[in-house]
C-alpha cells in the first residue's frame, strides 16, 4: 500500500515565489526518489480555530501563509531512502536553496494510506 509524507507549515507571504521555487527543486528531487505524485499548497481559506487549527498548529503570524503539501511513494521504504537522499543532496543545502519560512515550526509525519478513492 501506498504512503504518504505530509506537512504544515507557515510561510512568508512575501515569500510566496521564493517558496514556490525552493518547492520546485524540492519536488524534482523526490520525484527522482521514486514519488508518485507530489503535491504543495498554497492557504486561500485556512480559519484560525479556537481549540485547534492549521494556523495555530504552525504558529502562524499575520504576515504569513499556511502550506500545505504531501508526497505519495509507491511504500515506506522508497520514501525513507529518498528523503535520507535529499538531506544530503547539495541542490537542498541551505547555502544553495534555503528554506524560505521557519522551519521549526513545520509539522510533518508519515501516514500509510488505507483509502484511496
Amino acid at each position: 500500500m501506498a504512503y504518504v509524507n505530509a506537512f504544515a507549515a507557515a510561510v512568508p507571504t512575501a515569500n510566496r515565489e521564493q517558496f514556490k521555487k525552493h518547492a520546485d527543486i524540492a519536488a524534482a528531487l523526490f520525484k527522482e526518489g521514486g514519488a508518485l505524485s507530489v503535491v504543495e499548497c498554497w492557504g486561500a481559506d485556512v480559519p484560525e480555530g479556537k481549540v485547534t487549527s492549521f494556523p495555530m498548529a504552525v504558529k502562524c503570524k499575520e504576515d504569513e501563509t499556511v502550506v500545505f503539501g504531501w508526497i505519495v511513494w509507491p511504500d515506506k521504504t522508497t520514501g525513507d531512502a529518498a528523503m535520507e537522499k535529499m538531506m544530503v543532496d547539495p541542490r537542498m543545502q541551505p547555502d544553495v536553496n534555503p528554506m524560505p519560512f521557519d522551519g521549526q515550526r513545520m509539522i510533518f509525519g508519515g501516514f500509510e494510506m488505507i483509502i484511496n478513492v
